[in-house]
């Protein structure tokens, strides 16, 4: 069992925990929520998405973070995932990413989505 993300405590008022497959869900969402330079001792973490949210929104800029999110995912979570597909979708004012990779522990197919923006 894994810390569960956000840090919260659970009804029996202890550290919330939670299993392998939500534990890589929340660090997925991390990196890819995370500013490079945020981080100080791992100034090079994140994915650079939160950058981009008020850049005009258009299928040049979701190209862009498709890139950018999936060069981050094989950088940082390699070793915890194989990444199987990454699509992102400009809808309206917000970015849709769509993660499908496969659990190295397991061989277990995840799908998550994440939306970024209005």
């Amino acid at each position: 069992m894994h810390i569960d993300f956000p840090f919260h405590v659970d009804s029996r008022r202890r550290t919330a925990q939670t299993t392998d497959a939500d534990h890589v869900r929340d660090l997925i969402e991390q990196l890819i929520f995370t500013r490079p330079g945020e981080r100080v001792n791992r100034p090079g973490f994140g994915s650079g998405l939160q950058q981009l949210v008020f850049a005009p929104n258009s299928p040049e800029l979701a190209a862009a973070v498709q890139f950018l999110v999936q060069g981050a995912l094989q950088q940082y979570l390699a070793e915890v995932i194989d990444v199987e597909r990454v699509q992102v979708d400009a809808v309206d004012a917000s970015l849709q990413v769509e993660i499908t990779y496969v659990l190295r522990r397991t061989g277990e197919l995840q799908v998550q989505r994440f939306e970024s923006g209005a």
